[in-house]
């Protein structure tokens, strides 16, 4: 796939990335939206796991914030890094990025906490790398929705596409008769209720 059809947003599954940020136990009484968020980044989990898609993790230094949420299964993650960097991008997640996809990652799909802080220097540090951003919107939070709908703009102003869970994951599928479409399909029939988190 040429890179000029992917700058118009498309995700080729075998050189993408799926990369979940700090959605872990503290912030679930302080972060807006948070159980929606989990319900998203639930089916993003399970569909990595489906369409054999890269996912890597990362948690903000455990003794403070808790392990990621254990409605996650992230068993089948590439890696779970622990981190103090407010960027996902530490060294050794940025070395196992470059191995992944045969050392071809073009595009990485964005999603988790909190939205204004980690989000955003993650994706402002992917986009320096050349790399194609797709943030998620309806699997991204903030403490405050003020601070979530802003760097969604900023976002948008550095070059990251903002999308859907459910557009995501068809992209990923790009053809009805892909093998795993039933088994995607299925995962996004029960639509999560309306709440504002793509309003930008």
């Amino acid at each position: 796939m040429s890179s000029t059809v992917v700058n118009f947003g498309l995700l080729p599954p075998k050189r993408t990335v799926f990369l979940l940020c700090d959605i872990q136990d503290k912030y679930r009484p302080e972060a807006v939206y948070f159980n929606e968020i989990v319900e998203s980044a639930s089916k993003l989990c399970q569909a990595a796991k489906i369409l054999d898609i890269p996912l890597l993790v990362t948690e903000q230094k455990l003794e403070t914030m808790g392990k990621t949420v254990s409605e996650l299964d992230i068993s089948h993650a590439e890696g779970v890094y622990e981190k103090t960097k407010l960027s996902m991008l530490t060294p050794a997640v940025t070395e196992k990025l470059d191995s992944l996809c045969k050392g071809n990652v073009l595009c990485v799909v964005l999603f988790g906490l909190e939205t204004h802080i980690t989000i955003e220097q993650s994706a402002a540090e992917l986009r320096a790398l050349g790399l194609q951003v797709h943030v998620v919107a309806d699997s991204c939070t903030s403490r405050t929705q003020e601070d979530r709908l802003l760097a969604l703009k900023r976002l948008q102003q550095i070059g990251c596409f903002i999308t859907t869970t459910e557009s995501v994951l068809f992209k990923c599928l790009a053809d009805q008769e892909n093998p795993n479409f039933t088994k995607i399909q299925s995962l996004l029939r029960s639509p999560i209720s309306p709440t504002g988190l793509t309003s930008l």
